[in-house]
């Protein structure tokens, strides 16, 4: 049987006094997070940098999900700031292949993740040298959006084709879909609003990774 789908909780926010505090709400129920990061470029929105990463002692495994032109240039500062992984988008460089060789070499792991419309047939030549697949279930930029459920065929076509890959789903994922995510195939499907805009996220994240598991258990595939 496959593993069971993992919840990981995604922290957006352009704001150190907010980030604090959902770092700390985190502590209290999960060892990895993800950080949103976005330019203001790649998408309209801009949020924290690794600066405030690097300033922000915590407890968490973390990685950051850049949503940002040029990739390469904020490896290193994250990789100083303490990331286990960099996700970054195939439409944000020219060179998916050299911010993987620089993830490498600093000896990050590396995630390629990818927007609703952009085919799967675009990244299969890199699938090989990344540790996963994102495939994002909104366009990307803020907290709230609605699910696109169209990418799920996407999902279940890739892990059919790439079936040692990790897939991860990011965006729109709240309480009434994400046991359709986890039966999708989706490894790590990760979740902000449904999780911290909660009155008790730690009761959020636990409510929703057992609807997960449990959806990731009647699997077909």
């Amino acid at each position: 049987m496959d593993k069971l789908s993992q919840v990981v909780p995604a922290i957006l926010t352009d704001d150190p006094k907010a980030l604090e505090t959902m770092v700390r709400q985190a502590e209290t129920f999960t060892n990895w997070v993800q950080f949103d990061i976005m330019d203001g470029q790649f998408v309209p929105s801009q949020s924290i940098t690794y600066e405030h990463l690097a300033n922000l002692p915590m407890k968490l495994n973390w990685e950051a999900h850049l949503m940002v032109l040029n990739p390469e240039e904020y490896l290193k500062g994250f990789q100083k700031a303490g990331a286990k992984k960099v996700v970054f988008h195939y439409e944000a460089t020219h060179s998916p292949q050299e911010v993987i060789s620089l993830a490498r070499h600093l000896r990050l792991g590396v995630g390629l993740a990818i927007n609703p419309d952009t085919p799967i047939s675009t990244i299969l030549p890199f699938t090989s040298e990344v540790d996963s697949v994102l495939f994002l279930s909104v366009y990307p930029g803020s907290y709230g959006k609605e699910f696109i459920p169209e990418v799920l065929a996407k999902v279940v076509e890739f892990g059919t084709t790439c079936p040692s890959v990790e897939i991860g789903i990011d965006g729109g994922i709240k309480e009434s879909n994400i046991a359709e995510v986890a039966q999708a195939g989706v490894d790590v499907i990760y979740v902000g609003s449904a999780i911290f805009a909660q009155e008790q996220p730690a009761d959020g994240y636990r409510h929703l990774l057992a609807l997960a598991q449990e959806g990731s258990r009647q699997r077909t595939r």
